[in-house]
């Protein structure tokens, strides 16, 4: 499941970047930055991805999932830091969901 996620995040970070020509996005490993400090997205990207992202995990897992709740927004350490620990809590989410 974990490589799965991943491959999704990658997909719709590579997908995303096709418009924003970022390069720290170029070639995304899960050590790559999402937003956060050195931000790859900016606030306005970090919106269209997180709807994207939900979406095609929605459509390849079969359930709905909400990536930005109160819960993503009040831990000490954000979820979309990295491709690795986004991996990690949607992971979490899905295994929740069972």
């Amino acid at each position: 499941m974990k490589n799965k996620i991943k491959k999704i995040i990658i997909e719709v970070l590579a997908s995303l970047n096709e418009d924003l020509k970022n390069k720290t996005l170029n070639n995304p490993t899960e050590d790559t930055k999402i937003y956060g400090s050195n931000e790859a997205l900016d606030s306005v990207a970090l919106v269209m991805f997180i709807t994207d992202l939900e979406d095609r995990i929605s459509d390849e897992f079969r359930k709905d999932i909400v990536l930005a709740n109160e819960k993503a927004m009040s831990q000490r350490t954000s979820p979309f830091r990295n491709i690795l620990s986004l991996t990690v809590y949607i992971q979490k989410i899905l295994e929740e969901k069972k």
